[in-house]
């Protein structure tokens, strides 16, 4: 959901050639998967395209990206263990979504797969995503 969500934000803001954008997950369990269909449902009624086949993370994830963004502190920790194991200096650039998002009682997204609870975690994530384009677009100045 995230990965559409802040594409499509991307694109809003005629961005795309600033960004690489992907998902992955900190375990394989949906390898291969598309995303939930309660997701893919709840970005259709928005006119967002989720295209994302789920994949596990990788060391040349880790050292791709500038920023690794994770929807919990349990996913948080899962990744500063791998990126320190793997020897990867991540120099702060592992966050929570919800670190960027305003006006938010909670620092977890909480996974709609098990809670069922699709319209709450895209108000969520959507607060997040918005945050977080406003802080690369501060950092990066453009």
């Amino acid at each position: 959901m995230a990965e559409a969500i802040f594409k499509h934000l991307v694109a809003e803001e005629k961005l795309n050639n600033h960004f690489v954008v992907d998902s992955v997950g900190t375990a394989g369990y949906h390898t291969g998967d598309q995303a939930h269909r309660g997701t893919r449902r709840v970005l259709a009624q928005r006119g967002i395209a989720c295209e994302s086949i789920s994949r596990q993370i990788t060391r040349a994830d880790l050292d791709k990206f500038n920023y690794i963004i994770a929807m919990d502190r349990e996913n948080l920790s899962d990744l500063r263990y791998m990126a320190q194991a793997q020897g990867v200096g991540m120099n702060g650039h592992i966050h929570l979504l919800l670190e960027f998002a305003d006006n938010t009682s909670t620092r977890d997204v909480p996974d709609p797969y098990y809670s069922g609870s699709f319209e709450e975690t895209y108000r969520l994530v959507e607060a997040g995503c918005k945050g977080l384009l406003a802080h690369i677009r501060r950092q990066e100045e453009f």
